[in-house]
């Protein structure tokens, strides 16, 4: 569902002492380590970890596969189901992604899709529906779901990246035993374990996983970490016995690995995208914390402007309603009852809100600077980045890019410009 919202005519005393900052590019600065062939390494780990190949033969494979966005997820997915073709078996791909496309069987495999992952691209199927079996219940009575297609398999391969969740902090955040209980528990796995809330995740997603890994006929898993600039730094086949272990140990390795910004606050952050490909909130609160000290080391900022949204959360605005402000074309481009889905299967309506949208991204930035606080609205400090993923190359105000050029982990890469905005009031890219 869209809205054709309206251009709001807002009045604001003051909006005349703003002056838009000059910015300037400058790339910070992280450990590049990746590793250099995905699917060779994947194939190797497959073929070095994966004990009883022969078993396998002739058995029906569930493979999971979520919403996030993965580098190499095409390739990653296809050679999985190459070397279990090889090895004699029958795999499919399950959607594994909660509530997210809408909440529909029709929409995630679409969502798949935009990630390359098709029947024809993978050659295998993927069966994807929204039915689910009941496997368990927590020591409190919550029940634990699975897809019904992925439990009635022969065995289940479970892929996912693993990283800091947006919402809570725990042993286990979002990864391997989240996938689980969470993307392969559809929407009504998923619905069931956020109306518990966030404060008990810490608890809940190890508990659910060790029920799912005990009832569901789980083979392997397959584990991932991205670097601070979106590449694949860890790859690791697991078997059953150690998805526990090394889902807690992998969690650790992508805290230290995550891009965090060279300096610790700002007032106006513009965020040219958010999306759920990004995370759960659209941007990543491990990055970007607002004022929320759970999440030590992230940028902390008074206000923040989202130009838009990515095209692979495919209009999904979740978050969008813990922003300060954003455009008329950015509220115009959002599916409604695809964002309330979500946001209400999550228990988290807030995230769901309408924030302030100006006419054109002009008017957004003069907008986030005059409502910050305790600060010169001719020398206001301001961030640009594409989103939360791409850290490397970002823009600084003038003012900051001065408090940083003596840093070894930052290069000034221009001088100082002015903000290029077309006829329309709308940034150029």
């Amino acid at each position: 569902m869209f809205i054709d919202f309206p251009v709001v005519d807002a009045k604001m005393e003051g909006l005349d002492q703003v002056v838009l900052p000059r910015m300037v590019k400058i790339r910070q600065k992280y450990d590049p380590y990746q590793i250099e062939d995905v699917p060779g390494h994947l194939r190797r780990e497959l073929e070095d970890k994966v004990k009883d190949k022969p078993s396998l033969a002739g058995k029906e494979i569930a493979i999971t596969a979520g919403s996030r966005g993965i580098p190499f997820y095409q390739e990653i997915m296809k050679t999985l189901v190459d070397c279990l073709k090889e090895w004699g078996a029958k795999p499919f791909i399950v959607p594994s992604m909660g509530s997210h496309a809408g909440g529909t069987a029709e929409g995630q495999v679409e969502m798949l899709a935009t990630y390359g992952i098709t029947e024809e691209s993978m050659g295998c199927p993927i069966r994807a529906t929204m039915d689910v079996v009941e496997v368990g219940t927590l020591a409190d009575g919550t029940p634990v779901y699975c897809d019904k297609y992925a439990y009635h398999s022969d065995g289940i391969v479970v892929v996912n990246k693993i990283k800091p969740h947006t919402s809570f902090k725990g042993p286990h955040e979002s990864g391997l035993l989240k996938m689980l209980c969470i993307g392969l528990g559809k929407h009504k796995g998923a619905a069931t374990m956020h109306m518990k809330g966030y404060e008990v995740f810490d608890r809940l997603i190890p508990e659910a996983g060790a029920v799912c890994l005990e009832k569901e006929p789980v083979l392997f898993a397959v584990g991932l970490v991205q670097n601070a600039y979106d590449d694949i730094s860890n790859l690791e086949v697991i078997d059953k016995t150690h998805i526990a272990q090394r889902d807690a140990e992998l969690l650790a390795i992508a805290k230290d690995k995550l891009a965090k910004f060279k300096f610790p606050d700002t007032e106006v952050l513009i965020i040219d995208e958010i999306g759920k490909n990004i995370g759960g909130a659209g941007f990543d609160p491990n990055v970007v914390a607002r004022r929320d000290r759970r999440y030590p080391g992230a940028l902390v900022s008074q206000n923040i402007f989202v130009r838009g949204l990515t095209e692979a959360t495919h209009h999904n605005a979740s978050g969008i309603g813990t922003i300060e402000v954003t455009t008329l074309r950015c509220v115009r481009d959002v599916d409604w009852a695809i964002t309330w889905t979500n946001m209400m299967t999550a228990n988290f309506l807030p995230g769901c809100r309408i924030p302030c949208f100006a006419e054109n991204d002009r008017e957004a930035l003069r907008w986030a600077i005059r409502t910050c606080t305790g600060i010169d609205y001719s020398n206001a400090r301001v961030v640009r980045i594409r989103d939360t993923m791409h850290m490397e190359e970002i823009q600084v105000s003038e003012n900051l890019a001065r408090e940083l050029q003596s840093r070894d982990d930052v290069e000034i890469l221009s001088e100082p410009f002015e903000i290029d905005f077309g006829a329309d009031g709308y940034i150029k890219d």
